[in-house]
């Protein structure tokens, strides 16, 4: 026998459902005690307040009401405004900030997404000032963005970001401006004065606004180009916060179609300006500030997205438990009494599905953001190396970052080497100095890993939200309902189109995954798979192996190919194909990093000393989960490439009766499809076992937040 009276035949169960020590460990804050406090203050104000503004009933209006407002409040107090900010400006967090506002958003999404929303809304408002603003710009709105201190006569300034604008309806191409900008008066010697006109649509935080940053084009010969300016409530003209829009989500966070027609000093411009030969050239267009704010931003609600998972698992078990608990006949200690739903497999095996998407969508978006936040400093060290050279921005910098990517390629390929040579050790050293290839290996990586992250965490995500709900009967889409599972099933469908719909992810990733510095840290990502396997044996890394090989077969074999028609397969207007690639990839993407976060666990699990207890257990399932994801993961890329190679291909009659001969060109393909089908062997059997803990894992008898 075994701990917790396990035996070979029947392994460690888990115990207990996973909390906050495995989180930490997974998520790699174990030692960051400033991110475990915020935690603990995000989860306070979203079990407590927000929870029972949602059981009153707040989201059932679209107005913004006193009570949606003092949730604001809520957050002042808990420190969730000021997390965000700098310590320069009032801030009390060290360091970049966008693992601490997944963590927020992960706590607050587990309750309700419209609060999250609702909190993260004015770190939108402020991310182009924080991004490209000027230094008095980011002094002013940061410091007036923190809550007052005791003894301060001040009110809070609150703001709202607006990009999407009203035609034809809520737009997702960022370069089609209707805002404008023109010269209002300019005098001799004085700061220009523009007059803004701008019309926003689905706008959140209008109802609390006090100001906007607004992308806005030039209207006017005497301003070059567009930009994104700084629109103040107090500004001379029409402030209008326009009507509520009629959202069936978020209802805790304020959405409204603003109309602006304001005039304000060039000196809002984000950025900044410079004025030659008598026009206005603002030093960044509205695409520039744009892309550094989304590239940091989409993170957060893609982790929103997984918080609705996980968050779903107790409120379902609890369910199916007590399903048939007050029926004639149906007595305490009996099996039906005591597990209801559960002692039926297609329960838990449906409840698996749902929580190990909710891990891999965690794992990746968590990575993401830690990613994220070695990114500022790498970008400002590349800039400067390039300044050092005479090389800024535009063409010039990207000619120089081309000419680099074969050593940024060889860096990615010396930095996973186990036993790298005393000259191959010289050369990573000599290429870990040098910040433009660092920047290039980051770029490159977390251009692939947010919209993936933005693209199946919330596409994905919703999908098996719905599978919750459906989970819980009829009363999953009650008001009612444990956990409120049916509101955020709704809420999923809104976060997918946060920062750019599915269309605009998959977009950036039939680009980005194609670059060569990616396509090599990819094979890497492979061996890496490959030389841990033995070491972990449970956790199917040979099928999530065999599923990348094929996915990156696939890609080289497409990227030359021509379809029936002689036409390329592989190109910009070819959706059909390179946008199913890129849902591939992020399945395999977000699997990836699941595996890493349980590697993780299984090294550093057994030394905790709040998991000795039920450690083997909690290993256990974790190993299975990750096991079972993998086996999905692969059918679903496997699925996707085997359409891709063989759908695009002329019918015949050879094909059709399956005569091996006319597959020659692709029997590279149907010898890895092969392997990978033979690697699933066990996966079930993991899907068993992870089934059996999940029948016997204790719970609380109550949720810890009212329904």
């Amino acid at each position: 026998m075994h701990a917790n009276g396990a035996s070979k035949d029947h392994p460690p169960l888990l115990q207990t459902l996973p909390g906050d020590d495995v989180r930490q460990i997974m998520w790699r804050f174990a030692e960051r005690f400033d991110c475990q406090m915020v935690v603990q203050s995000a989860r306070a104000v979203a079990r407590g307040p927000v929870a029972r503004a949602v059981a009153k009933g707040a989201r059932n209006s679209h107005e913004w009401t006193e009570e949606k407002a003092a949730l604001l409040q809520e957050f002042d107090a808990s420190g969730i405004t000021a997390a965000s900010i700098d310590p320069e400006y009032g801030g009390y967090i060290e360091g970049p900030k966008n693992f601490v506002l997944g963590l927020l958003a992960f706590e607050l999404a587990w309750v309700d997404a419209g609060a999250g929303t609702s909190s993260m809304a004015n770190t939108l408002a402020l991310a182009p000032i924080h991004e490209r603003g000027t230094p008095e710009q980011k002094q002013k709105y940061m410091a007036a963005s923190i809550p007052p201190q005791p003894g301060e006569s001040r009110t809070i300034w609150r703001g709202a970001f607006a990009l999407t604008e009203s035609i034809p309806y809520v737009g997702v191409d960022t370069g089609v401006l209707s805002g404008r900008v023109r010269v209002a008066e300019w005098k001799d010697g004085e700061e220009p004065i523009l007059h803004v006109d701008k019309r926003g649509r689905f706008i959140t935080n209008m109802g609390a606004a006090n100001f906007v940053t607004a992308a806005v084009d030039s209207g006017d010969p005497r301003i070059k180009g567009s930009c994104m300016i700084i629109l103040e409530e107090t500004d001379s003209g029409t402030w209008d916060r326009g009507i509520p829009t009629k959202k069936l989500a978020h209802q805790l966070s304020s959405t409204r179609d603003p109309v602006f027609s304001l005039q304000v000093p060039a000196n809002r411009i984000i950025g900044g300006y410079t004025v030659k030969d008598g026009v206005i050239v603002p030093n960044y267009s509205h695409a520039d500030v744009i892309e550094a704010v989304f590239t940091r931003t989409r993170a957060t609600p893609a982790i929103m997205t997984s918080a609705k998972l996980l968050s779903a698992i107790e409120p379902v078990i609890r369910y199916h438990r007590r399903r048939f608990r007050g029926a004639v006949g149906i007595t305490e200690g009996t099996p039906r009494f005591d597990m209801g739903l559960q002692q039926k497999e297609d329960a838990l095996h449906r409840l698996l599905d749902v929580w190990a998407a909710g891990e891999a969508g965690a794992s990746l978006g968590f990575e993401t953001a830690r990613l994220l936040d070695t990114y500022d400093a790498i970008e400002k060290a590349k800039a400067e190396a390039l300044a050092a050279q005479g090389i800024a921005g535009g063409r010039a910098e990207l000619k120089a970052l081309r000419a680099r990517e074969a050593d940024a390629a060889e860096y990615v390929v010396l930095s996973h080497k186990t036993a790298p040579t005393a000259a191959e050790s010289a050369r990573l050293a000599t290429l870990e100095a040098d910040p433009v290839v660092k920047f290039m290996v980051t770029e490159s990586l977390s251009s692939v890993l947010i919209p993936s992250a933005k693209l199946w965490n919330t596409g994905h995500g919703v999908n098996m939200m719905r599978e919750a709900v459906s989970m819980m009967g009829g009363y999953g889409i009650t008001e009612d309902c444990p956990g409120f599972l049916g509101t955020k099933w709704i809420d999923g469908q809104l976060e997918a189109t946060y920062e750019g719909p599915e269309v605009v992810q998959r977009r950036q990733l039939s680009v980005t995954m194609s670059r060569p510095i990616f396509l090599q840290q990819f094979q890497q990502w492979i061996k890496r798979l490959r030389s841990i396997a033995q070491d972990h044996p449970t956790l199917g890394l040979g099928t999530l192996a065999a599923a990348m090989e094929l996915w990156f077969w696939s890609r080289e074999y497409l990227s030359k190919a021509k379809d029936a028609h002689g036409r390329d397969l592989y190109s910009n207007q070819r959706h059909g194909v390179t946008y199913p690639l890129a849902d591939a990839l992020a399945w395999l993407v977000a699997t990836y990093h699941l595996v890493q976060d349980v590697i993780e666990l299984k090294a550093k699990g057994p030394a905790h000393p709040a998991l000795a207890e039920g450690i083997d257990g909690l290993v256990g399932f974790y190993s299975d989960l990750t096991h079972i994801h993998c086996a999905t993961s692969a059918g679903e890329a496997t699925r996707i490439c085997a359409e891709l190679v063989f759908g695009y291909r002329a019918e015949s009659d050879a094909a059709k009766a399956g005569d091996p001969e006319a597959f020659q060109d692709v029997a590279a393909f149907i010898a890895l499809r092969t392997k990978v089908d033979g690697s699933l062997a066990g996966s079930k059997l993991a899907k068993d076992r992870a089934a059996e803990s999940l029948s016997h894992v204790m719970i609380p008898e109550v949720l810890d937040y009212p329904v």
